[in-house]
């Protein structure tokens, strides 16, 4: 456990000594231990309301002991654990743990605690499902209800979800999805009563839920593979033109390279494992080329010229793959803040 420290505040709190058992306290002691630069990012993922309230509850804690601070830290983490293993590995998987860790009665404790936030999420039986598992039960379903579900999901499993469909009802689900802003608990309830004999569970929801959207549907295309981005795209040009162009600006791929500064390229470049740079480039086009060997050192430049020369016969899925592996690497630096990009129909080059 972490070193803990005293906290106070303006007002008068717990005694000192005794132990804090209120969650809202907790909440606020976990926020205030963290440092204001950590907790503002805590704030970042609340709604107003939530704010309100643990903005209040820290006002009110008042003078904390560091036997206060240490027990509602270890709490927290255990919490923190217990949630990973039960969403990772299961229920059993955590009990088994969690028994052998800290004991039946705390484990029994720590799982009926995360038990309850785990089940206050819509379709949460479908977060840590395989996506072939997920097919078999999906595939017969309408794409609405097929993009209502996999809007609960992380882009990247939504993904492998999507690359799963009949191109048919693929195509349907991004249009769905993408028509989708905020569904209302009555929505979400009927959906949910139509999967209860299916899949067992039913899960209330007390607030409107912003799901789906273009920016999803972008996020989650970021993460398919590039054949059947190609594949879907072709159809939505066909379909819908204006929505395929909306889907395509939230995006970056790797066409958007053309758009990277110099100094961007040259660091993504220095990552790269160069056979995926001879792949790529095989059936890039030549302004791409020369993008990348303008911004290579000679050694390397003239190392990929010589390889594109002997290698044949490359399969236009490798070299997508090799294209696809080179994206990400961009999209990493660019959480990291060391590359700029600017995303197809930007004005302004983002910064991440």
């Amino acid at each position: 456990m972490a070193e803990t420290r005293e906290v106070e505040t303006s007002n008068s709190g717990k005694p000192e000594g005794e132990a804090i058992t209120d969650p809202k306290s907790k909440a606020a002691l976990v926020v205030i231990s963290l440092g204001a630069d950590r907790a503002s990012q805590i704030y970042k993922y609340l709604n107003e309301e939530d704010i309100e309230e643990l903005t209040y509850e820290v006002a009110k804690l008042g003078k904390t002991s560091n036997s206060q601070v240490e027990a509602t830290l270890d709490e927290f983490y255990k919490l923190c654990l217990t949630h990973k293993m039960m969403t990772d590995g299961g229920l059993e998987y955590a009990r088994n743990v969690l028994e052998k860790a800290f004991g039946e009665s705390t484990a029994r404790n720590l799982l009926e605690k995360v038990s309850k936030t785990l089940q206050s999420k819509p379709f949460n039986f479908f977060m840590k499902g395989d996506p072939k598992a997920l097919l078999s039960l999906l595939q017969n379903e309408r794409p609405q209800v097929i993009a209502l579900i996999m809007a609960y999901m992380e882009p990247q499993q939504a993904a492998q979800v999507l690359e799963q469909l009949p191109d048919e009802k693929r195509i349907q689900t991004v249009e769905s999805m993408a028509r989708m802003d905020r569904v209302s608990p009555e929505a979400i309830a009927i959906v949910e009563e139509e999967m209860k004999r299916k899949f067992a569970t039913i899960i209330t929801s007390e607030d409107n839920m912003n799901l789906g959207g273009v920016d999803y549907v972008a996020d989650m295309m970021n993460h398919i593979d590039r054949s059947s981005e190609r594949k879907i795209f072709e159809e939505l040009d066909k379909r819908n033109p204006d929505l395929s162009q909306s889907i395509r600006e939230k995006m970056f791929v790797f066409e958007n390279i053309l758009d990277m500064d110099d100094r961007s390229v040259q660091r993504f470049v220095r990552e790269c494992d160069t056979k995926d740079v001879v792949y790529a480039l095989k059936s890039a086009s030549e302004e791409m080329r020369a993008i990348f060997f303008n911004n290579m050192s000679k050694r390397m430049a003239d190392s990929v010229r010589g390889d594109l020369e002997i290698t044949t016969n490359v399969r236009l899925k490798d070299a997508e793959e090799a294209q696809q592996r080179i994206v990400n690497i961009i999209r990493k630096l660019e959480e990291q803040g060391e590359v700029i990009i600017k995303k197809g129909g930007d004005d302004d080059n983002i910064l991440i």
